[in-house]
């Protein structure tokens, strides 16, 4: 028995991937983890539909009944948003939870893994994980930025989240080896910010410049993703100030409550949309969308030239 035998792969994208069409894979946390019941279902069939308009498939990520799932149905998408007893699954927790049949939301790590276990190359998320505030202290470290390191998959984001330290996380992506492009900007995007204040590695232009430099990135042997930072659409950025503030606050009202690990980035999305009295939910959604959309038209032209 090999890996191929736990997956499980709808019938359209079993026929896109053996006809190399371009499709996008998309994460299952953000819908049972990050929003509240009905929005997240509503949320999961606009980001499919923002991805077939561009031309590529959708396919959503999850693990239901021991099997890693690779696009989920109607009755699928329901049940992980009603996210009733659904873990959040790293890396780490792959095996236990298809062993075990636990149905388990995918983070950026695992649905990376997942998507180049099935062949698919571009991912669109909202924001990556990263290194966390202290990190020098607690160790607190995204499974993200390893899988980053090792797995051959283009990853769409609008930076990484801002309730994370931002410099740290660059500097560990640029240690292992992982190119930082910027979609059409110079500066590194700040999740519900148009930039970080940090700089990318490169800026490109279109989503075809980012195919080429997919393909010949592979073409050497050169192991590992890439991160493309998209910033969220101007109308919707957040006054950078005034979201620090909010996450300064989070972040103490998370300490003083004991939460750390798993619970840190879903506690302080959800504290910080209360704080923000809905506004940095509305901002996610229109990020996640925006991402959804170049990341079909990157999957769209490095379908042309594979």
């Amino acid at each position: 028995m090999n890996y191929k035998d736990y997956l499980s792969i709808t019938p359209e994208i079993e026929k896109a991937i053996a006809e190399n069409k371009p499709i996008v894979a998309l994460e299952s946390t953000i819908l049972s983890h990050g929003m509240p019941y009905p929005e997240n279902l509503e949320f999961a069939h606009k980001v499919e539909e923002v991805v077939r308009g561009q031309g590529a498939i959708p396919a959503t990520m999850a693990i239901l009944d021991g099997k890693l799932k690779v696009g989920l149905n109607a009755e699928e998408l329901e049940f992980m948003c009603h996210g009733e007893n659904i873990a959040k699954a790293s890396r780490r927790d792959v095996a236990v939870y298809l062993a075990t049949k636990k149905p388990a939301a995918t983070t950026v790590a695992t649905t990376m893994m997942i998507a180049d276990m099935a062949g698919i190359r571009v991912f669109a998320t909202g924001g990556i994980g990263g290194v966390h505030r202290g990190a020098q202290e607690t160790m607190d470290i995204s499974a993200d930025l390893q899988e980053f390191a090792h797995t051959n998959v283009c990853v769409v984001s609008a930076g990484c989240k801002s309730i994370l330290d931002i410099g740290l996380t660059l500097e560990y992506l640029e240690t292992y080896g992982v190119p930082v492009l910027g979609y059409q900007t110079k500066d590194f995007p700040c999740f519900y910010c148009e930039s970080s204040g940090f700089g990318v590695d490169y800026d490109v232009k279109d989503a075809e410049e980012v195919a080429r430099i997919m393909k010949t990135k592979w073409d050497l042997g050169l192991e590992g993703g890439l991160v493309v930072g998209n910033p969220i659409p101007h109308e919707y950025s957040m006054d950078h100030n005034v979201i620090d503030k909010v996450i300064d606050q989070a972040v103490e009202m998370a300490k003083e409550k004991g939460i750390h690990g798993k619970a840190t980035t879903p506690f302080l999305l959800a504290t910080i949309k209360e704080l923000t009295g809905g506004d940095s939910l509305a901002s996610n959604l229109q990020l996640a969308y925006n991402n959804a959309k170049v990341a079909s038209q990157i999957a769209v032209e490095y379908a042309k030239i594979k």
